[in-house]
C-alpha cells in the first residue's frame, strides 16, 4: 500500500520498457516506485529469472512464471525482439539485472537501444548503485567529475595497460571487480604507488567494509584478513593532487625536449613552459639521461 500511495500520482503508461534498478545486496534498498512498477508490469525481462523470482518473493510479489523472459549478455538481441513484440501488444515490460541498475556493467544497453529504435518509450526506475554509494563515502576532494571504468580487463597484460592509463588520468576513477580477480588486481594496483584508493567490499550488506589507503597497500590489506578477498568490490581511485598534475604535464614537456636538447637547456625550457620547479625537473631529467649528469 505504501508503494502504491507513493507512486499513484506518477503515470506509468503501457507499451513502455521500464529499466528497473534492484538492490545491490540489501533488500531494504528497493524503492517504493520500483515495487509499484513490478506489480503493474505485464512481463519481466530478467538477467536471471530464478534470481528475480526469489527477489520478488522477498517483497511478497507473486508473478506467474509465464510473465518472465530471460534476457542476458548471451541472448540480448534475440530476447529484445520478444520484448518488442510484447510492447507492440501494449504490455508494460520491466527489465531487471541481477543487482543494481541494468546497462551499467550489466546487460541492458543493447535492449534499450533496440526498443528505442522500434519507437517505444524507455522509462528509468532508479535505485541502488554501487558507483554512487562508493563515491559518497570516498571523501574525494576533486571537482566533482569522475570517470567510470566498469570492470577492468580480466587478462593480466591488458589490465596492467589499463592501470598504466589510469595513472595519467587526473580525475577521480571508479571501477568494479569480482572476488575471483580481486587479488590479481590488487597486485597490479601497486604500480599506482601512494595515490589514494578507497575500497568498498560487500556494499550495503551485513559485512560491508570500506577502507581508504594508498593503492600500493591494497594487496597487503586484502591479505591481512582471510575473508577480505570474498565479496563484490567497488573501488575509487582518488584524483591526482594539483601539484602532481602540474608535474605530470611538466614531465610530458621535458620528455619532448630531452631527445633534442642538452639536459640543462631542456630543463630550463620545460620549467619556463610548465611553471614547474627547475630543481625538480633537473632531478627528473637526470633519471632519464644519467649519462649527462655533468652537462
Amino acid at each position: 500500500m505504501a508503494a502504491h500511495d507513493a507512486s499513484a500520482s506518477q503515470a506509468h503508461p503501457p507499451a513502455c520498457l521500464y529499466v528497473l534498478a534492484t538492490p545491490i545486496g540489501n533488500l531494504a534498498d528497493m524503492g517504493l516506485r520500483a515495487l509499484h512498477v513490478l506489480t503493474l508490469a505485464d512481463a519481466l525481462a530478467c538477467e536471471d529469472t530464478r534470481h528475480s523470482q526469489t527477489l520478488l518473493r522477498g517483497y511478497g510479489i507473486d508473478i506467474a512464471a509465464s510473465a518472465f523472459l530471460a534476457l542476458h549478455q548471451h541472448n540480448e538481441s534475440s530476447a529484445a525482439e520478444q520484448v518488442i513484440l510484447r510492447l507492440q501488444s501494449g504490455q508494460r515490460v520491466a527489465y531487471l539485472s541481477d543487482a543494481g541498475t541494468p546497462a551499467i556493467s550489466d546487460p541492458g544497453a543493447k535492449l534499450v537501444a533496440l526498443v528505442q529504435s522500434a519507437g517505444f518509450r524507455v522509462i528509468p526506475i532508479p535505485g541502488a548503485s554501487s558507483v554512487t554509494a562508493m563515491l559518497s563515502v570516498s571523501g574525494c576532494q576533486g571537482d566533482g567529475s569522475f570517470v567510470f571504468l566498469g570492470f577492468l580487463p580480466s587478462k593480466s597484460m591488458e589490465r596492467q595497460t589499463a592501470i598504466q592509463s589510469m595513472s595519467g588520468e587526473a580525475r577521480t576513477q571508479v571501477f568494479l571487480e569480482a572476488p575471483h580477480r580481486i587479488e590479481a588486481l590488487a597486485k597490479d594496483l601497486r604500480a599506482l604507488g601512494a595515490r589514494e584508493l578507497s575500497v568498498g567490499r560487500e556494499l550495503t550488506k551485513q559485512f560491508e567494509e570500506v577502507a581508504r589507503l594508498p593503492a600500493q597497500d591494497f594487496a597487503a590489506w586484502l591479505e591481512a584478513t582471510l575473508h577480505r578477498a570474498k565479496g563484490e568490490f567497488a573501488l575509487v581511485l582518488h584524483p591526482l593532487a594539483q601539484e602532481s598534475t602540474g608535474l605530470a604535464e611538466a614531465e610530458r614537456v621535458l620528455d619532448l625536449l630531452l631527445p633534442e636538447l642538452p639536459v640543462k637547456t631542456a630543463v630550463k625550457l620545460a620549467a619556463q613552459i610548465s611553471g614547474a620547479p627547475r630543481n625538480a625537473l633537473y632531478a627528473l631529467a637526470l633519471q632519464k639521461k644519467p649519462d649527462e649528469s655533468s652537462d
